[in-house]
Protein backbone atom coordinates (compact mmCIF):
# COMPACT_ATOMS: atom_id res chain seq x y z
CA UNK A 1 0.00 0.00 0.00
CA UNK A 2 1.53 3.31 -1.52
CA UNK A 3 0.79 6.01 1.63
CA UNK A 4 1.99 8.65 -0.85
CA UNK A 5 -0.07 7.93 -3.99
CA UNK A 6 1.63 7.22 -7.50
CA UNK A 7 3.48 10.93 -7.84
CA UNK A 8 5.16 10.67 -4.52
CA UNK A 9 8.22 8.65 -4.17
CA UNK A 10 8.64 6.15 -1.32
CA UNK A 11 11.05 7.96 1.49
CA UNK A 12 13.59 6.68 3.58
CA UNK A 13 13.16 7.12 7.35
CA UNK A 14 15.68 9.88 7.74
CA UNK A 15 13.59 11.53 4.66
CA UNK A 16 10.50 11.57 6.49
CA UNK A 17 11.92 12.69 9.86
CA UNK A 18 13.33 15.48 7.48
CA UNK A 19 9.54 15.99 5.94
CA UNK A 20 8.06 15.81 9.80
CA UNK A 21 10.71 18.92 11.40
CA UNK A 22 9.77 21.06 8.06
CA UNK A 23 6.56 20.13 8.56
CA UNK A 24 6.43 21.33 12.50
CA UNK A 25 8.59 24.24 12.14
CA UNK A 26 11.81 26.06 13.60
CA UNK A 27 10.40 26.12 17.27
CA UNK A 28 9.02 22.58 17.48
CA UNK A 29 12.02 20.83 15.48
CA UNK A 30 14.21 22.77 17.94
CA UNK A 31 12.85 21.20 21.20
CA UNK A 32 13.08 17.66 19.15
CA UNK A 33 16.61 18.45 18.48
CA UNK A 34 17.49 18.73 22.27
CA UNK A 35 16.54 15.23 22.27
CA UNK A 36 19.05 13.94 19.58
CA UNK A 37 22.64 13.14 19.90
CA UNK A 38 24.90 15.23 17.20
CA UNK A 39 25.13 12.32 15.03
CA UNK A 40 21.60 12.52 14.74
CA UNK A 41 21.49 15.92 14.38
CA UNK A 42 24.04 16.36 12.05
CA UNK A 43 22.19 13.29 9.49
CA UNK A 44 18.72 14.82 9.80
CA UNK A 45 20.31 18.75 9.18
CA UNK A 46 21.78 17.69 6.11
CA UNK A 47 18.96 15.38 4.81
CA UNK A 48 16.75 19.11 5.71
CA UNK A 49 18.77 20.96 4.14
CA UNK A 50 18.81 18.34 0.54
CA UNK A 51 14.61 19.20 1.12
CA UNK A 52 14.03 21.42 -1.49
CA UNK A 53 9.97 21.20 -2.13
CA UNK A 54 7.54 19.72 -0.02
CA UNK A 55 4.20 18.84 -1.36
CA UNK A 56 1.40 19.31 0.80
CA UNK A 57 0.52 15.61 0.22
CA UNK A 58 3.92 14.26 1.46
CA UNK A 59 3.86 16.54 4.36
CA UNK A 60 0.21 15.17 5.13
CA UNK A 61 1.30 11.38 4.63
CA UNK A 62 4.33 11.71 6.99
CA UNK A 63 2.27 13.42 9.42
CA UNK A 64 -0.15 11.33 9.53
CA UNK A 65 2.22 8.28 9.81
CA UNK A 66 3.89 9.70 12.63
CA UNK A 67 0.40 9.99 14.29
CA UNK A 68 -0.02 6.82 13.47
CA UNK A 69 3.05 5.41 14.93
CA UNK A 70 3.04 7.53 18.03
CA UNK A 71 -0.44 5.96 19.37
CA UNK A 72 0.50 2.46 18.50
CA UNK A 73 3.37 2.86 20.44
CA UNK A 74 0.78 4.47 22.97
CA UNK A 75 -0.77 1.08 23.11
CA UNK A 76 1.99 -0.92 22.96
CA UNK A 77 3.23 0.65 26.60
CA UNK A 78 -0.05 0.74 27.70
CA UNK A 79 -1.27 -3.10 27.55
CA UNK A 80 1.57 -5.06 25.06
CA UNK A 81 1.78 -5.54 21.19
CA UNK A 82 -0.79 -8.21 21.20
CA UNK A 83 -3.10 -5.24 22.66
CA UNK A 84 -2.11 -2.42 20.29
CA UNK A 85 -2.18 -4.82 17.38
CA UNK A 86 -5.87 -5.44 18.19
CA UNK A 87 -6.66 -1.70 18.75
CA UNK A 88 -4.79 -0.77 15.47
CA UNK A 89 -6.92 -3.30 13.54
CA UNK A 90 -9.89 -2.20 14.57
CA UNK A 91 -9.05 0.96 13.85
CA UNK A 92 -7.24 0.74 10.44
CA UNK A 93 -7.83 -2.88 9.28
CA UNK A 94 -5.21 -5.63 9.90
CA UNK A 95 -3.11 -4.59 6.92
CA UNK A 96 -2.40 -1.63 8.11
CA UNK A 97 -1.96 -2.50 11.42
CA UNK A 98 0.36 -5.39 10.78
CA UNK A 99 2.72 -2.51 8.07
CA UNK A 100 2.25 0.05 11.60
CA UNK A 101 3.71 -2.76 14.34
CA UNK A 102 6.42 -4.37 11.93
CA UNK A 103 7.60 -0.23 11.52
CA UNK A 104 7.13 0.23 15.09
CA UNK A 105 8.68 -3.08 16.34
CA UNK A 106 11.88 -2.55 14.26
CA UNK A 107 12.50 1.12 14.96
CA UNK A 108 11.91 0.50 19.06
CA UNK A 109 14.19 -2.83 18.85
CA UNK A 110 12.23 -4.28 21.52
CA UNK A 111 14.55 -6.54 23.50
CA UNK A 112 13.66 -9.31 26.06
CA UNK A 113 12.79 -9.09 29.54
CA UNK A 114 12.21 -5.64 28.84
CA UNK A 115 9.43 -5.82 31.71
CA UNK A 116 11.95 -5.83 34.16
CA UNK A 117 13.64 -2.66 33.64
CA UNK A 118 11.18 -0.60 35.12
CA UNK A 119 11.36 -3.32 38.25
CA UNK A 120 13.19 -2.28 41.21
CA UNK A 121 16.59 -3.86 41.44
CA UNK A 122 15.67 -5.52 45.28
CA UNK A 123 12.59 -6.84 44.00
CA UNK A 124 13.79 -8.27 41.14
CA UNK A 125 16.93 -9.86 43.58
CA UNK A 126 14.14 -11.58 45.11
CA UNK A 127 12.68 -12.54 41.79
CA UNK A 128 15.86 -14.44 40.37
CA UNK A 129 18.38 -15.16 43.11
CA UNK A 130 17.30 -18.65 43.92
CA UNK A 131 17.24 -19.23 39.84
CA UNK A 132 20.20 -21.37 37.81
CA UNK A 133 23.24 -18.99 37.65
CA UNK A 134 22.76 -19.48 34.13
CA UNK A 135 19.36 -18.10 33.99
CA UNK A 136 20.64 -15.47 36.30
CA UNK A 137 23.00 -14.23 33.85
CA UNK A 138 20.78 -14.32 31.00
CA UNK A 139 18.30 -11.62 32.70
CA UNK A 140 21.35 -9.16 34.12
CA UNK A 141 22.91 -9.79 30.18
CA UNK A 142 19.79 -7.72 29.37
CA UNK A 143 19.60 -5.22 31.98
CA UNK A 144 20.73 -1.66 32.30
CA UNK A 145 24.38 -2.07 34.16
CA UNK A 146 23.27 -0.30 36.86
CA UNK A 147 20.60 -2.57 37.55
CA UNK A 148 22.70 -5.38 37.27
CA UNK A 149 25.41 -4.19 39.24
CA UNK A 150 23.14 -4.06 42.14
CA UNK A 151 21.68 -7.43 42.03
CA UNK A 152 25.37 -8.91 41.77
CA UNK A 153 26.22 -6.90 44.37
CA UNK A 154 23.58 -8.61 46.11
CA UNK A 155 24.06 -11.97 45.23
CA UNK A 156 25.75 -14.59 47.84
CA UNK A 157 29.81 -14.38 47.21
CA UNK A 158 30.10 -17.72 46.20
CA UNK A 159 27.45 -16.89 43.29
CA UNK A 160 28.91 -13.88 42.32
CA UNK A 161 31.98 -14.61 40.21
CA UNK A 162 30.18 -17.43 38.27
CA UNK A 163 27.21 -15.03 37.13
CA UNK A 164 30.01 -12.60 36.12
CA UNK A 165 31.83 -15.42 33.98
CA UNK A 166 28.75 -16.80 32.16
CA UNK A 167 27.94 -13.06 31.39
CA UNK A 168 31.56 -12.50 29.73
CA UNK A 169 31.99 -15.86 28.40
CA UNK A 170 27.91 -15.46 26.90
CA UNK A 171 27.21 -14.89 23.14
CA UNK A 172 24.03 -15.34 21.41
CA UNK A 173 20.76 -16.76 23.05
CA UNK A 174 18.07 -18.49 20.62
CA UNK A 175 14.51 -16.89 20.54
CA UNK A 176 12.98 -19.83 22.19
CA UNK A 177 15.14 -20.29 25.36
CA UNK A 178 14.92 -16.25 25.38
CA UNK A 179 10.65 -17.57 25.37
CA UNK A 180 11.33 -19.97 27.71
CA UNK A 181 13.03 -17.94 30.43
CA UNK A 182 10.39 -15.06 30.02
CA UNK A 183 7.52 -17.57 30.26
CA UNK A 184 8.52 -18.89 33.52
CA UNK A 185 9.25 -15.41 35.01
CA UNK A 186 6.88 -13.42 33.89
CA UNK A 187 4.17 -16.16 32.95
CA UNK A 188 3.11 -14.00 29.92
CA UNK A 189 5.51 -13.98 26.87
CA UNK A 190 7.04 -10.45 26.05
CA UNK A 191 7.02 -10.39 22.07
CA UNK A 192 10.22 -10.69 20.21
CA UNK A 193 11.07 -8.08 17.43
CA UNK A 194 12.68 -10.58 15.24
CA UNK A 195 13.20 -14.38 15.04
CA UNK A 196 16.91 -13.57 14.52
CA UNK A 197 19.97 -14.71 17.42
CA UNK A 198 20.27 -11.61 19.68
CA UNK A 199 23.36 -10.62 20.98
CA UNK A 200 23.26 -10.13 24.92
CA UNK A 201 26.40 -10.29 27.33
CA UNK A 202 30.10 -10.54 26.80
CA UNK A 203 33.48 -9.04 27.81
CA UNK A 204 31.93 -5.52 27.53
CA UNK A 205 28.69 -6.34 29.33
CA UNK A 206 30.19 -7.92 32.46
CA UNK A 207 33.08 -4.84 32.68
CA UNK A 208 29.94 -2.43 32.45
CA UNK A 209 28.82 -4.34 35.75
CA UNK A 210 31.82 -4.36 36.79
CA UNK A 211 32.71 -0.73 36.70
CA UNK A 212 29.27 -0.26 38.71
CA UNK A 213 29.99 -2.15 41.90
CA UNK A 214 31.98 -1.29 45.16
CA UNK A 215 35.47 -2.33 44.84
CA UNK A 216 35.59 -5.16 47.41
CA UNK A 217 32.84 -6.67 44.82
CA UNK A 218 34.78 -6.28 41.81
CA UNK A 219 37.62 -7.57 43.90
CA UNK A 220 36.46 -10.27 44.92
CA UNK A 221 35.06 -11.22 41.87
CA UNK A 222 38.14 -10.66 39.83
CA UNK A 223 40.60 -12.92 42.05
CA UNK A 224 37.64 -15.75 41.91
CA UNK A 225 37.50 -15.51 38.16
CA UNK A 226 41.71 -15.32 38.10
CA UNK A 227 42.25 -18.53 39.71
CA UNK A 228 39.34 -20.00 36.80
CA UNK A 229 39.98 -18.54 33.65
CA UNK A 230 43.13 -16.48 33.80
CA UNK A 231 42.83 -15.18 30.30
CA UNK A 232 39.05 -14.09 30.52
CA UNK A 233 40.74 -12.06 33.79
CA UNK A 234 43.02 -10.67 31.98
CA UNK A 235 40.82 -9.19 29.20
CA UNK A 236 38.58 -8.26 31.51
CA UNK A 237 41.50 -5.86 33.41
CA UNK A 238 42.01 -4.58 30.39
CA UNK A 239 38.52 -2.97 29.98
CA UNK A 240 38.14 -2.01 33.41
CA UNK A 241 39.91 0.78 33.26
CA UNK A 242 41.01 2.58 30.35
CA UNK A 243 43.63 5.39 29.42
CA UNK A 244 40.86 8.56 29.20
CA UNK A 245 39.26 7.85 32.62
CA UNK A 246 42.49 9.64 34.44
CA UNK A 247 40.05 12.33 34.06
CA UNK A 248 38.12 10.66 37.22
CA UNK A 249 40.81 9.92 39.16
CA UNK A 250 42.16 12.73 41.51
CA UNK A 251 44.90 15.12 41.35
CA UNK A 252 46.52 13.98 44.79
CA UNK A 253 46.06 10.32 43.22
CA UNK A 254 47.31 11.12 39.66
CA UNK A 255 50.09 13.17 40.86
CA UNK A 256 51.37 9.63 42.81
CA UNK A 257 50.53 7.50 39.52
CA UNK A 258 53.11 10.23 37.37
CA UNK A 259 55.70 9.72 39.85
CA UNK A 260 55.77 5.96 38.83
CA UNK A 261 55.09 5.96 34.71
CA UNK A 262 57.87 6.09 32.24
CA UNK A 263 58.10 9.71 30.68
CA UNK A 264 58.61 8.18 27.32
CA UNK A 265 55.30 6.47 27.81
CA UNK A 266 53.46 9.26 28.78
CA UNK A 267 54.54 11.10 25.58
CA UNK A 268 53.10 8.34 23.53
CA UNK A 269 49.59 8.14 25.32
CA UNK A 270 49.06 12.01 25.40
CA UNK A 271 50.03 12.00 21.88
CA UNK A 272 46.93 10.85 20.58
CA UNK A 273 44.36 11.58 22.76
CA UNK A 274 41.43 14.49 23.91
CA UNK A 275 42.58 18.00 25.41
CA UNK A 276 40.50 17.08 29.13
CA UNK A 277 43.01 13.87 29.22
CA UNK A 278 46.21 16.40 28.71
CA UNK A 279 44.98 19.49 30.54
CA UNK A 280 44.54 16.94 33.08
CA UNK A 281 47.57 15.53 33.57
CA UNK A 282 49.94 18.55 32.78
CA UNK A 283 47.97 20.48 35.62
CA UNK A 284 49.51 17.64 37.98
CA UNK A 285 52.91 18.48 36.57
CA UNK A 286 55.21 21.48 37.73
CA UNK A 287 55.53 23.84 34.62
CA UNK A 288 59.03 22.76 34.17
CA UNK A 289 57.94 18.96 33.90
CA UNK A 290 54.67 20.16 31.60
CA UNK A 291 57.21 22.11 29.31
CA UNK A 292 59.31 19.61 28.66
CA UNK A 293 56.96 17.23 28.05
CA UNK A 294 55.00 19.47 25.70
CA UNK A 295 58.05 19.60 23.65
CA UNK A 296 58.99 15.69 23.91
CA UNK A 297 55.15 15.16 22.29
CA UNK A 298 55.79 18.09 19.63
CA UNK A 299 59.72 16.96 18.28
CA UNK A 300 58.13 13.19 18.37
CA UNK A 301 56.82 13.30 14.82
CA UNK A 302 54.18 10.73 13.38
CA UNK A 303 53.40 7.83 15.71
CA UNK A 304 51.74 4.26 14.94
CA UNK A 305 48.73 3.72 16.83
CA UNK A 306 49.93 0.62 18.31
CA UNK A 307 52.32 1.74 20.37
CA UNK A 308 50.41 4.56 21.71
CA UNK A 309 47.54 2.19 23.38
CA UNK A 310 50.39 -0.08 24.28
CA UNK A 311 51.94 2.99 26.21
CA UNK A 312 48.39 4.00 27.75
CA UNK A 313 48.05 -0.07 28.45
CA UNK A 314 50.98 0.30 30.24
CA UNK A 315 49.92 3.81 32.52
CA UNK A 316 46.74 2.04 33.13
CA UNK A 317 48.77 -1.10 34.84
CA UNK A 318 50.73 1.44 36.68
CA UNK A 319 47.24 2.97 38.14
CA UNK A 320 45.61 -0.52 38.74
CA UNK A 321 48.73 -1.46 40.26
CA UNK A 322 48.85 1.42 43.04
CA UNK A 323 45.01 0.77 43.23
CA UNK A 324 45.26 -2.60 44.14
CA UNK A 325 47.93 -1.72 46.95
CA UNK A 326 45.78 0.60 48.65
CA UNK A 327 47.57 3.81 47.31
CA UNK A 328 45.26 5.09 45.64
CA UNK A 329 41.24 4.96 45.21
CA UNK A 330 39.15 4.97 42.05
CA UNK A 331 35.58 6.53 42.12
CA UNK A 332 33.65 3.06 40.62
CA UNK A 333 30.23 2.88 42.17
CA UNK A 334 28.05 3.47 45.30
CA UNK A 335 29.62 2.86 48.14
CA UNK A 336 33.34 4.01 47.12
CA UNK A 337 34.98 7.58 47.62
CA UNK A 338 37.76 9.35 46.19
CA UNK A 339 41.04 8.60 47.91
CA UNK A 340 41.33 11.62 50.90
Amino acid sequence: MDMYGEKEPELTNTQKAAVLFITLGPEYSAMLFKHMNDEEIEKLTLEIANQKQVSVEMKKAVVSEFYQMLMARNYLSTGGLEYAQNVLEKALGSEKASLIISRLTTSLQVKPFDFLHKTDPGQLLNFIQNEHPQTIALIMAYLDPDQAATILTSLPGDRQAEVAKRIAVMDRTSPEVLREVERVLERKLSALVTQDFTDAGGVKAIVEVLNRVDRTTEKGIVEALEVDDPELTEEIKKLMFVFEDIVMIDDRSLQLVLREVDTKDLSLALKATNQDVQAKVFKNMSKRAGDMLREEIEFMGPVKIRDVEEAQQRIVNVIRKLEDKGEIVISRGKGDEMIV
